[in-house]
């Protein structure tokens, strides 16, 4: 092979390794955050979009979050889409986990208007901007469109794409 062929092979395998590490939009490519697959992505976290992970504690309740956040014009970036996982002996059901986001996200709990869904099997609750889930005692999950930007479908599409890690 020349030299010329063999750098459009090296160039080529390097494209194809660039697409395939990239998320499609409205499609799997989320991956996993503490034992759960994000399977779904919406169309609103495209090229534009960068994922980063925080891990940390609030009331007695590990999180482990993966924020996908686009940058804006001008400086600065706004959070598109926020998946987190949250573990502590508080969170025994979905009720508890609903009191407990309330005082996370500082919510009236009776003011705080949430339908009910189904997640799987697993009986959620969403809002105009959350959805969440008990898939256990001790485990919840949050699916968030803090600003909005992703619509009721989207939300639900992306919470309904998040499920336990299958081990491979």
């Amino acid at each position: 092979m020349t030299m010329v062929g063999r750098f459009a092979a090296a160039l080529l395998a390097v494209l194809a390794l660039v697409l395939a590490a990239a998320p499609a939009a409205g499609a799997p490519g989320g991956g996993d955050v503490d034992g759960f697959t994000v399977g779904y992505l919406p169309a609103q976290v495209d090229e534009r979009t960068t994922a980063d992970e925080f891990d940390y504690a609030w009331g007695d309740v590990s999180f482990a979050t993966r924020v996908w956040e686009r940058p804006l014009e001008g400086g600065g970036f706004r959070v598109v889409l926020q998946v987190l996982v949250m573990r502590g002996e508080r969170l025994t059901d979905l009720d508890a986990v609903r009191a407990f986001l309330a005082e996370y996200h500082e919510r009236a709990p009776h003011a705080w208007e949430l339908t009910p869904f189904d997640n799987r099997g697993t009986p959620g609750l969403f809002g105009e901007i959350e959805a969440f889930w008990s898939p256990e005692a001790g485990v919840a999950v949050e699916v968030r469109d803090t600003f909005g930007l992703l619509g009721e479908e989207e939300l639900l599409a992306t919470a309904r794409g998040v499920g336990p890690t299958v081990a491979g």
